[in-house]
């Protein structure tokens, strides 16, 4: 049996996971390499056909904002 995993898949469970701990005892690092998974998930996620519905909801959101 062979396994396969999607690097977005992965991505987003780390992201969760680092979340989820306190925010209290965080450096700057944390905050960085936090801020970097995010970056690299948006770079990922946009090539997809749900970053492509998500872009388009975003933007029928902000044209009725007029």
């Amino acid at each position: 049996m062979q396994f396969t995993f999607s690097a977005i898949a992965l991505l987003a469970v780390i992201i969760v996971l680092r979340l989820r701990r306190p925010t209290a005892p965080r450096t700057r690092f944390d905050d960085k390499l936090g801020a970097a998974y995010c970056v690299v998930f948006g770079v990922l996620i946009a090539a997809t056909p749900v970053g492509r519905a998500i872009l388009d909801f975003v933007a029928s959101l902000t044209r009725n904002i007029h």
